[in-house]
This record gives C-alpha cells, sequence and structure tokens, in this order.
C-alpha cells in the first residue's frame, strides 16, 4: 500500500530520518524541517551501539529486538555508508592509581583493567557510526522522494475542525502538509506551546573521538572506574569501523540551549574523560583526538519514549524520548510511526507502551 500523504516530520535527528525514510518507502511524502543539520546533535555525536537483547524484561524490549533486525538489513540494502559492524563486548573495573589483580585483558587495554566477562557477542551486539547512519538514512528519503529543508518551525497551520494543514516556518514561509510529527529530541519541549504533549528533558553526555586506526579490534567495553576521589564512573568505550575509537563517561544535567549549535562541554569534562581514556588503554594514551562532543539526550518522566499519536489533535504525532537507546531503536520507530501514519495500526511492534497519553501535558507556554 502507497500512500501520497504529505507529512511534515519537525527533527532531522536519527528518529526524524528514520520516519522520513520510512514513508518514503511507502510512497508518501516527508518533509523533514531540521534548524541545525542533519544528525547535528545527539544523533550525530552519540556512541551508536546496537544491543539485541539488552532491554529484554522491559516495555522497549520488542521494539529493540526489531530494530536491532532492522538495522542489519538496512546496512546490506543501503550499502553500509555508516560503518555498520559487529561487536564483542566486555565488562569490566579498575580504579585509577589501582593495579589490577585478576587475568590479562585485551591487548588494547592496560593491565590495569580487570575483564569480569563477555557480555555480548557478534550476534547481539553491533555498531553504527551516528552522524553517518542518520545523513546515510536521511540521503535515502531523499532519493525516495523525500524532501529536506533548514528552518524553524514556530508554529501548525490547524483547519477550522483543529486538524493539522501544516507548519509555519520563523522565515515566515509556511509548508502545507497533511500531518506532523514532533521528533526534536529534547527540544520537542518547544512544541508544547502548540501540543498537548508530556515534558520531554534533555541529559548531558560528554564524549570523545580517538584516531586509533587498526589499534583496537571489533569491540566495545563497558567499565566500572573509580577515580581517585573516591567517586565512580561508567566509561563506555566503542571502537567504529572507519579506525576512531568513540569513549564518553561523564554527564551532568545542565540547562539545554535553545539551539543545538550553542552546546559545549562543562568545564573539565573532557580533560576528566581523557585523563581516564588515556590511564585504561596504551592505544588510547598513544592515539589524538580527533572530537571533543557534548550532547543532549532526550529522555521521558518514566523513562519511556513517546511514540504516537498525540491525543485529540487530528494529523499530529510525536516520536522522541528515547534516551540512551535513540540509535538502536530509530528503524523500528521510523517504520512503526510510517505504518500508524498511514495505515492507522503498527503490524512489528506495539506501541501501546509509548502512548503519549500515559504522560500529562507539559504545562508550556501557549
Amino acid at each position: 500500500m502507497s500512500s501520497e500523504k504529505r507529512i511534515v516530520i519537525c527533527g532531522g535527528g536519527a528518529i526524524g530520518a528514520a520516519i522520513a525514510y520510512f514513508l518514503s518507502r511507502r510512497g508518501a511524502r516527508p518533509v523533514v524541517v531540521e534548524r541545525h543539520e542533519v544528525g547535528g546533535a545527539a544523533s550525530g555525536k552519540s556512541g551508536g551501539f546496537l544491543a539485541l537483547d539488552w532491554c529484554r524484561g522491559t516495555a522497549i524490549d520488542r521494539l529493540a529486538r526489531r530494530s536491532f533486525a532492522l538495522h542489519a538489513s538496512l546496512a546490506e540494502e543501503l550499502g553500509n555508508p555508516w560503518g555498520y559492524r559487529r561487536l564483542t563486548t566486555f565488562a569490566g573495573h579498575a580504579a585509577e592509581g589501582r593495579r589490577a589483580h585478576g587475568e590479562a585483558g585485551r591487548p588494547w587495554l592496560s593491565s590495569d583493567v580487570t575483564l569480569t566477562g563477555q557480555i555480548g557477542s557478534p550476534q547481539t551486539t553491533a555498531l553504527v557510526e551516528p552522524r553517518a547512519f542518520t545523513t546515510g538514512l536521511m540521503r535515502a528519503a531523499e532519493a525516495n522522494g523525500a524532501e529536506l529543508r533548514h528552518g524553524i518551525v514556530t508554529g501548525l497551520m490547524k483547519s477550522a475542525a483543529g486538524a493539522i494543514g501544516g507548519v509555519t516556518l520563523e522565515s515566515g514561509e509556511t509548508v502545507e502538509a497533511d500531518g506532523v510529527v514532533i521528533a526534536m529530541g529534547p527540544w520537542s519541549i518547544l512544541a508544547s506551546r502548540w501540543l498537548p504533549l508530556p515534558a520531554v528533558y534533555g541529559f548531558k553526555g560528554h564524549s570523545l573521538v580517538f584516531r586509533t586506526g587498526d589499534a583496537v579490534p571489533a569491540e566495545a567495553l563497558f567499565l566500572e572506574y573509580e577515580e581517585a576521589s573516591g567517586e565512580a564512573l561508567t566509561p563506555e568505550i566503542f571502537a567504529r569501523a572507519d579506525g576512531t575509537v568513540w569513549a564518553c563517561a561523564v554527564s551532568s544535567t545542565a540547562s539545554l540551549p535553545v539551539d543545538p549549535a550553542d552546546i559545549t562541554g562543562d568545564a573539565g569534562a573532557h580533560e576528566r574523560l581523557e585523563a581516564l581514556c588515556r590511564a585504561i588503554s596504551p592505544a588510547l594514551a598513544a592515539a589524538p583526538i580527533v572530537a571533543r562532543q557534548a550532547c543532549f539526550r532526550p529522555v521521558t518522566e518514566d523513562g519511556l519514549p513517546l511514540i504516537g499519536a498525540v491525543p485529540g489533535i487530528e494529523g499530529a504525532w510525536v516520536a522522541t524520548g528515547h534516551s540512551v537507546w535513540g540509535m538502536l531503536n530509530a528503524p523500528a520507530t521510523g517504520e512503526a510511526m510510517a505504518e500508524l501514519i498511514l495505515d492507522g495500526t503498527t503490524s512489528h511492534v506495539p506501541l501501546r507502551h509509548f502512548d503519549p497519553r500515559r504522560l500529562k501535558a507539559f504545562a508550556g507556554r501557549r
């Protein structure tokens, strides 16, 4: 079944790009409106880690499993321009200035790191380079007829009956449409001025990207690390297919700027992360840093994403709040949203757990 529906998607992150791709594959005409750049926020700076069954026993388990499978098939179908690769994943612990007494670990790690086990195999864990994934899906959507517009959405156009008819932009332009999807990550809270949406907050994370060449194999590490001060950090380190290694460990609840281009790192956060990485890995100690990044992950009150129709507003949908699993769950979210918009129901993943009606609307400016 195809549709000529014209759908405006507010936000050019991984979720927005995935919705645009799956809509365009069905013959719809999505228009993605992005104020900054495609993949310019968390979707370009996240770890890109994918896990088949790490959400088992939770409300997002079926979404994650479907999405893990879609990642593999999308990479195959679209030529894998985003470095999709399978990983072996380990857990371990280390303490600053303290020698390890366990068995030898991986060659790229310091002997001060004790590995406690393998927690993922190439069958259950994988990785994508997130900015390349997001921009690659957007290009694939455009090849199917989707449109990308640079601009800032300032309001919704509605019919006399209250149905959505498009959006207005800060430039004064209007974009007519049969419906609108809010997929702006933590900036989705700005849309509460126009729609009865639950609150979405931003949780800030810092990361570094090292140029390691072939010094680190296709592996991921989840570490418990105790600093000399006694503070505990949980570094995550992922080796990408492009010869870089991504590492994170330092988070905060800093204020979200209105413009994604204005995000900067907290004072000392990157230096702290760099010292940790160089202490636990000779390979990272010898590698140049090619990116110092900060971004905000979108989170909701109950920790579950918002995926579904906006209550009481015909032609309005929302897809955001995926927290740390946004890159993993983007494909299945895009597929489900396309089904919901075009068919009125979903065939692969039920969305009842993610219904926006489960949370009260944010009392934003109206």
